[in-house]
């Protein structure tokens, strides 16, 4: 099931679609409202949100498309650094 979709345009910037796996609810959020992770691996490269509904912290894996989709609508990265 794919839960964020990307960018819808409006006079106020992108916004993004995604549902809360707590209230089960599909909710829209500004680039702001989403943090992204990337790490060296798929395992270590997430994004998450609180959900507005219900209050719950959702952290979900994030692909290639996914992070494309995030950083295209103005998404913020954190790119994580692996210790050698």
């Amino acid at each position: 099931m794919r839960t964020v979709s990307g960018p819808v345009r409006d006079l106020s910037g992108a916004v993004f679609k995604a549902a809360c796996p707590d209230c089960r609810r599909s909710i829209e959020l500004a680039a702001g409202a989403i943090r992204l992770a990337i790490g060296g691996s798929r395992r270590t490269t997430f994004y998450s949100f609180t959900c507005p509904d219900c209050g719950a912290s959702v952290r979900k894996p994030a692909g290639e498309r996914i992070v494309q989709l995030l950083t295209g609508g103005g998404v913020r990265a954190l790119r994580l650094h692996s210790r050698v």
